[in-house]
């Protein structure tokens, strides 16, 4: 009897242990406080020494963003959250890009130079606060799990607000070109006749090896305490869907952007969706780029293979 109150005592030590580990990885990977919007004079610009020699731009396209004319726009998720975007109005009828900021951002920190491609494209542009940032409501990233069906919903919402003709464009960058890719795998409505994906990240189970293995953890042993975290914590499964997998169904159009010295989603992900990708297909991939930065590296060539893709 003393030997099973040992072990059932071991056990449940044991027990414990996984699920505190498993809470400091949900903690770790997926918990955000909201992020509320900058005040005053100050800017939400990306830290690092790759992006410093494009700060003056990405500076002067934030001011710029700041001082547009918007309309503020509101969805309800399927999971009760309270979403918030900006709508740029390029002119009434103007194709419109829903665009998606990435892992912990901001739309102000990794869209406002989309706003000045957008418009130099004669598109408009909803910049949309994903769950847990800015105005939005939210304490948990799922890695694009659930951000997908958020996009789905503003899908909606463009159709209730311009009309189901309206001409839609899926856009986002890293964790958000993973959404838009998510959400490219599901049944759209007629009116959407595309998607940007740059620097997207073809699974999270892929990403968070990547990432743990850039620790010095071995992504074996450590990814199931992040898996079991997502599941127990954030009450969301990290496998469900995948891009790479979303891509195989896609029937848009899909282009493809990538730098090649990116070092936090590697380069080789997008290749691996443009292989998989059964619907039209392009992939730009920027040499000298970082995560983020094809477009300011190569803006004109960004334009052009836009241009390409969509009317030529």
């Amino acid at each position: 009897m003393n030997v099973f109150w040992f072990l059932l005592a071991i056990a449940a030590l044991f027990a414990a242990a996984v699920l505190v580990i498993a809470y400091l990885c949900f903690r770790k990977a997926f918990y955000a406080s909201r992020r509320r919007p900058d005040v005053g004079d100050v800017l939400d610009l990306p830290q690092g020494e790759i992006y410093e020699p494009y700060l003056e731009f990405m500076e002067t396209c934030a001011r710029e963003v700041r001082a547009m004319p918007f309309e503020e726009m509101w969805i309800t998720s399927f999971d009760g959250l309270k979403l918030y975007g900006r709508y740029f109005e390029y002119a009434p009828g103007a194709p419109i890009e829903l665009m998606f900021h990435g892992y912990r951002g901001s739309a102000e920190r990794d869209l406002s130079g989309g706003v000045r491609r957008c418009f130099e494209m004669g598109h408009s542009v909803l910049l949309v606060d994903q769950r847990c940032s800015g105005k939005s409501d939210g304490t948990v990233i799922t890695f694009g799990i659930n951000e997908h069906k958020d996009c789905l919903r503003w899908i909606e919402k463009m159709q209730e607000r311009f009309g189901v003709d309206a001409k839609i464009i899926l856009c986002g960058v890293s964790m958000g070109a993973s959404t838009v890719l998510m959400a490219a795998g599901c049944k759209l409505p007629d009116n959407v006749i595309g998607v940007l994906a740059d620097c997207g990240y073809s699974s999270a189970k892929e990403i968070i090896h990547v990432v743990i293995r850039e620790m010095g953890l071995p992504p074996t042993l450590s990814y199931p305490f992040v898996k079991l975290g997502a599941r127990i914590f954030g009450h969301f499964d990290l496998e469900e869907f995948t891009p790479a997998e979303a891509v195989q169904r896609a029937t848009v159009p899909i282009i493809f952007f990538h730098g090649e010295t990116d070092a936090f989603v590697p380069c080789y992900m997008s290749r691996q969706m443009y292989e998989l990708c059964a619907s039209r297909k392009r992939l730009v991939t920027v040499p000298g780029a970082g995560h983020g930065l094809s477009y300011p590296v190569q803006p004109e060539q960004y334009l052009k293979a836009m241009r390409e893709f969509w009317y030529e």
